[in-house]
């Protein structure tokens, strides 16, 4: 009796360690399975944590963008650290761009700079000579330090005075070309009428600025594209303000308006011409085909926002003929506002002397002859401006307006 229950115990005893073995062996398996998955967590995540941690242990270093400096004057330029470091570090400051030969021409600066340890700043001080460009990136040995695209950019110019000059012109032709969009805008209301205004060139126009508006706020407001240009163009500065983007919106705004018009009144049968819905079809086209092979890769997002830029231009290049060609068969510029006109030759007209006085300024003339783009469309549009002024001043004058007198009675 005694027997066969220390043998039923050895039983339970036998029985209760080979379950335990059989969940180990369970548990063994299941861990295993996890492996995998695991790994691919700790792959996934792991760099994101050193980043963090590594962005919150690293000090950052910070320096003016630019430093704007007459010639023969002198700046005190300041490079700060969001903490003081450890140990004594050398900031040097390396020339990536010079728009002369020799930078030193241009300016008189370090090769490099000691920060003292246990501070948080450093100062040195430039000396301008002649007018130019110059573009330095600092760098340091101590890996405390994240400094990889810390940059700072020495202007030199002739004159303050004439700096401020060309300042004020540029919001006169930003102000003058924003304001010509709306005497068009009251005509067609007061006429109730669009006869007179070619769709055509409403087409183009609506198309052109639609595509000048995805350009500016594509590098004005994407951080992705804008990192693109400066990987790009290290030495370069983003070519779009807010300026711009606020012009090309309100530009599109103006234009949709235009087009509303146009469908509400009066428009005397008016279409818009197969020549113009085939140019149209062609950029449209392109940029739908361009749209797939960016997503596909093969080219980056910034190239594709260029190709935006392309098609302005071409329809800047193209617009203002169908209207001009409307005028000459009609005899006449009614309907088409002369207002629009006339701020439109303003805003180039002070566009291109903005140009020329930056350019005197800087002592970089290819602002002028190194984009002949940008001159040249400037130039090409107050061509037009001429032309559509001819037509509305000398050649088609409206005849004098007479009113019918009604007959006078003899007493």
């Amino acid at each position: 009796m005694i027997e066969k229950k220390k043998k039923e115990e050895e039983e339970e005893q036998s029985a209760d360690v080979e379950g335990r073995g059989n969940l180990s062996f369970r548990f063994f398996w299941a861990d295993m399975a996890a492996l995998p998955l695991l790994k691919k967590m700790l792959e996934d995540f792991l760099p994101l944590m050193l980043l963090i941690q590594l962005s919150e242990c690293g000090v950052s270093l910070n320096a003016p963008d630019a430093v704007t400096l007459e010639e023969s004057s002198s700046a005190v330029v300041m490079v700060t650290t969001s903490s003081a470091v450890s140990r004594s570090t050398l900031i040097h400051l390396n020339v990536t761009y010079s728009s002369k030969e020799n930078y030193s021409s241009i300016v008189a600066l370090p090769e490099q700079v000691l920060l003292p340890e246990k501070t948080a700043s450093v100062n040195f001080t430039v000396i301008g000579r002649h007018a130019g460009q110059v573009t330095t990136f600092l760098s340091t040995n101590n890996t405390e330090l994240n400094s990889p695209s810390t940059r700072i950019r020495f202007i030199v110019i002739h004159s303050r005075v004439l700096s401020v000059v060309a300042q004020v012109i540029g919001w006169v032709y930003f102000v003058a070309w924003s304001v010509s969009f709306y005497p068009q805008a009251w005509e067609n209301w007061r006429r109730k009428s669009v006869v007179g205004l070619n769709f055509d060139f409403l087409a183009l126009n609506l198309t052109g600025f639609f595509a000048y508006s995805v350009f500016n706020v594509g590098l004005f407001w994407i951080p992705y594209i804008e990192e693109e240009f400066l990987q790009k163009n290290p030495n370069g500065i983003n070519p779009v303000s807010a300026n711009d983007v606020f012009f090309s919106l309100h530009a599109l705004l103006l234009c949709a308006i235009y087009v509303c018009q146009a469908a509400v009144y009066e428009r005397g049968g008016q279409t818009v011409s197969w020549t113009a819905r085939c140019l149209l079809l062609i950029g449209w086209t392109f940029a739908l085909i361009s749209l797939f092979v960016a997503v596909a890769q093969k080219i980056t997002w910034l190239q594709y926002l260029y190709y935006f830029s392309y098609i302005k231009l071409a329809v800047t290049l193209i617009k203002y003929v169908p209207q001009a060609y409307m005028n000459y068969r009609r005899k006449s510029t009614e309907g088409w506002s002369i207002g629009n006109v006339l701020l439109d030759f303003t805003g180039g007209i002070f566009s291109i002397l903005q140009m020329i006085a930056q350019s005197y300024n800087n002592d970089e003339w290819q602002l002028v002859f190194g984009d002949p783009t940008k001159f040249g469309l400037g130039l090409f549009s107050v061509a037009f401006d001429v032309v559509f002024m001819t037509q509305h001043y000398c050649l088609y004058r409206q005849p004098p307006r007479y009113e019918a007198i009604p007959e006078q009675r003899d007493d």
